[in-house]
């Protein structure tokens, strides 16, 4: 039993091209719809292609297709019976999500695994600008981690946290912060004179935060609410 998996802009787009792909007309093939087709987010971050897999059937099941109409087209995403997507390993499913919205963007990417005590990393590497997956300060590659994260806790049973990173843009940030830390921790010193940082994620100002916490002189904390929420340096 012959079978492959197609993909297109539309279900029907995908059939069509599985079709090219076996040469064979489409009374020969059983249809089922693993994806349907997504715009995404914005029309960039998330857009998902069309999945089908086509099953050739017996060359001796072969019948006439004068009398008889093409299969009709079962959807294992509507079936509550039988959700194939949910059979899929989480992970290769949420490195297939990556590539394909890299893949609108122009990027032809790799992804490598590695475990960390923050979850698994999946670190991305390739041609062309990865800056535009990273975005000013990680704010495109942040935006992307959490939409990888719930594509993952989708097809998986128990909970996934996965770190997405892009040309080591997470160890460079990490540095970037801790410097900066010291450096306004010695400005507070000399001026006596708190300092407000700019708006930061919980991560970035975890990075902060951790860096001063046994400082002698200055001490951290957080003011304000998500998304505005800014890390305070102010002397003890």
């Amino acid at each position: 039993m012959k079978k492959i998996l197609a993909s297109g802009k539309t279900i029907e787009d995908a059939v069509q091209n599985g079709l090219t792909e076996l040469q064979v007309s489409a009374d020969r093939v059983n249809v089922t719809v693993l994806e349907k087709p997504s715009k995404g987010l914005f029309g960039l971050i998330g857009v998902r292609v069309a999945k089908v897999e086509l099953v050739l059937k017996p060359e001796q099941d072969k019948i006439d297709t004068t009398t008889i109409p093409a299969p009709a087209v079962k959807s294992a995403v509507d079936s509550p019976d039988k959700p194939a997507s949910k059979a899929k390993d989480a992970i290769l499913e949420t490195e297939r999500f990556i590539i394909e919205v890299a893949r609108t963007m122009g990027l032809d990417i790799t992804i490598a695994r590695h475990d960390s005590k923050e979850g698994l990393i999946l670190a991305l590497s390739g041609g062309g600008d990865l800056g535009l997956l990273i975005g000013r300060r990680g704010q495109t590659l942040d935006a992307m981690q959490y939409l990888v994260n719930i594509v993952a806790n989708r097809y998986s049973s128990s909970h996934l946290r996965i770190v997405l990173d892009a040309e080591d843009f997470r160890e460079r940030r990490r540095k970037t912060l801790e410097d900066l830390s010291d450096r306004l921790a010695g400005h507070v010193i000399r001026t006596r004179k708190e300092v407000v940082l700019e708006p930061m994620a919980p991560h970035e100002r975890k990075i902060i935060h951790s860096q001063l916490q046994n400082h002698t002189k200055v001490k951290t904390f957080s003011k304000g609410d998500e998304p505005n929420r800014r890390v305070v340096i102010t002397l003890k």
